[in-house]
């Protein structure tokens, strides 16, 4: 069993997501920075405006006096400017009382420092005024009115925003439909990788085959990469087709004369009799024993090989398996003087090899029921998940040797040892790992545990 693919976070939904958040932040940042320059340039031209007016009616009263500067001040009344500012005006005397002009009381301005800015007349009119004095008993107040260019401020803004938001929702169709090619296209490179993973063939996509004539000048980094990938996995492939004819080959070149080696010695021992046990029934033993040995790291290379791959599996009752070998073991439990107890749920399956799982299982048994002194007990647990368990109140494996009686040729130090090549474990995790297994030592205070789960 796999365990649950967790929701995985696309590269390319952030790199779209972080398209738009740049995009939305350069439209507001133009945005602030046009509308303050405008701003400020409907500000300058409005004081040169009034500062304009303002010199004038100073020059008008200098030359004419007051009486000249009053129907000034009239006769502007009606204009309007060429930018359709409205004019407003009020010539005072020095307690705010008007003279003259349109506006009928002095607004929050200081005549005396000249100041200038944007204020609200008694009629709620908007304006950018300036006010001067002129002689102690007489001052100068020239308004203009800034509604239109307000209102172009915001046909501009308005405009701004429209083309603003068109570049983002572009920028954001864009990088949307850019980002679904390219996870398109890495998906099917994933689905190769994991198709090459679980030992089914796979090939690369790309835009243009390896042969088309366009491939080398138009290919992009990912047409790179999958060209890579495909000559890698064919690569892998060959290796293990080398790797796997090698080994056949070293196994029946080696095994041949051993066999060969011991008939002749079985020949010999039936022509000349001796002694049970001699030198040449040990002879045949230790050839015995070779050609033993060889098969079990040829076993172990070739689950190896095959790790992750899920070719040759299927689905088997574990359950029943399990059962079947209880049975057959319990015989051998009693030979040796053990109690061979099971607690086997039902209904228990794993996707994997039949005989492999039985292997894993008989060499478990097989250590246990070995090394397990008369009278003691030796357990068989199998569980949901799956969780498969051996283990017994032998005198166990000490905790610093844990993972090296894993090894090839490593054994552990136990009391009671008995003879053996050290392959049996390392077999049985081989074996574990090519079904996605994991085969461990758990901890337990007397005796050891074996513990057969899925791999994390």
């Amino acid at each position: 069993m796999k365990p649950a693919r967790r929701r995985r976070r696309s590269i390319f939904g952030q790199l779209t997501a972080a398209s738009i958040a740049i995009a939305v932040l350069a439209v507001v940042v133009l945005f602030a920075v046009t509308t303050i320059t405008v701003e400020r340039q409907t500000r300058a031209s409005l004081a040169a405006t009034v500062s304009t007016d303002m010199a004038g009616l100073i020059d008008i009263y200098a030359s004419g006096g007051r009486e000249e500067l009053l129907r000034r001040v009239a006769d502007r009344q009606a204009v309007v400017s060429l930018e359709t500012r409205r004019s407003h005006y009020l010539v005072a005397d020095g307690r705010g009382r008007p003279l003259g002009g349109d506006q009928r009381r002095w607004p929050q301005i200081n005549a005396a420092q000249s100041e200038q800015g944007f204020i609200t007349l008694a009629d709620g009119t908007a304006v950018f005024a300036m006010g001067t004095r002129l002689a102690p008993d007489l001052q100068l107040l020239v308004a203009r009115e800034y509604a239109t260019d307000r209102a172009a401020l915001m046909v501009l803004c308005a405009a701004f925003l429209g083309v603003g938001a068109a570049i983002i929702a572009g920028v954001a169709l864009v990088a949307w439909i850019t980002a679904r090619h390219l996870a398109r296209r890495m998906n099917a490179v994933n689905a190769a990788l994991g198709a090459a993973a679980d030992g089914r063939s796979a090939s690369f996509p790309t835009s243009f085959p390896a042969s088309h004539p366009e491939r080398q000048r138009k290919g992009d980094e990912i047409d790179e990469m999958a060209g890579h990938g495909t000559r890698l996995l064919a690569r892998q492939a060959q290796l293990l087709k080398a790797y796997k004819q090698v080994s056949e080959h070293v196994a029946h070149e080696v095994r041949t004369p051993l066999m060969h080696l011991d008939h002749q010695l079985g020949a010999m021992i039936q022509t000349q009799p001796g002694p049970a046990g001699g030198p040449l029934a040990q002879a045949r033993e230790d050839i015995r024993g070779i050609a033993t040995m060889l098969d079990s790291l040829l076993d172990i290379a070739s689950a190896e090989s095959r790790r992750g791959d899920l070719a040759g599996l299927a689905l088997i009752d574990l359950s029943q398996l399990l059962e079947n070998l209880a049975g057959l073991y319990e015989d051998s439990a009693d030979e040796a003087g053990l109690v061979l107890e099971s607690a086997i749920a039902p209904g228990i399956t794993l996707l994997g090899e039949r005989m492999q799982i039985t292997r894993l299982v008989s060499n478990l048994l097989d250590n246990a029921i070995k090394y397990v002194p008369a009278g003691g007990t030796v357990r068989l647990l199998l569980q949901a998940g799956p969780r498969l368990v051996v283990e017994d109140d032998g005198p166990g494996i000490p905790r610093d040797q844990h993972e090296r009686v894993f090894q090839r040729f490593a054994r552990a130090t136990v009391p009671g040892d008995k003879p053996g090549h050290g392959l049996g474990l390392a077999l049985s995790r081989a074996i574990a790992e090519r079904h996605g297994m994991l085969l461990r030592l758990g901890d337990v205070a007397r005796g050891a545990q074996f513990i057969l789960e899925p791999a994390p």
